[in-house]
């Protein structure tokens, strides 16, 4: 039982698993970062105030849109953020790696003392031997 155990835990997609979920974390907050410390603060070039004070009455109740529209904004500038600096550079790059499909497959003829079907370009039918014209 402990074998098995210690044999799941050792498997390859376990740890692959928890080795992304730590990246995963990490990365999260390197983004949360890049966007909070660096691309919000430029929102201010705008002269917009501080977004999240905005709000309004609705008889007893207060309704702070301006926190709803802050954390959109900071949705769609981490999304821009993942697109831009992530996923394009690493489309890019492995674009650049990805070997070249093979051409399609070479036209065939019948051999004609065995009738397999064997490339135009062969000289010899592989399944008979014999030697073609």
């Amino acid at each position: 039982m402990l074998r098995e155990f210690r044999d799941f835990i050792l498997r390859g997609n376990v740890i692959d698993l928890a080795v992304g979920i730590v990246i995963g974390a990490a990365f999260g907050a390197l983004v949360n970062s890049f966007v909070t410390d660096i691309l919000t603060p430029l929102l201010g070039l705008l002269n917009t105030g501080n977004i999240a004070d905005l709000s309004f009455k609705a008889g007893d109740a207060t309704v702070t849109y301006g926190k709803f529209l802050n954390q959109l904004i900071s949705f769609i500038l981490i999304a821009a953020a993942i697109f831009f600096f992530v996923v394009k550079p690493v489309n890019a790059m492995t674009s650049r790696l990805k070997k070249p499909e093979p051409e399609g497959e070479p036209p065939l003829k019948t051999c004609p003392f065995c009738a397999t079907d064997i490339p135009t370009a062969a000289t010899r039918c592989p399944a008979c031997t014999s030697q073609l014209g």
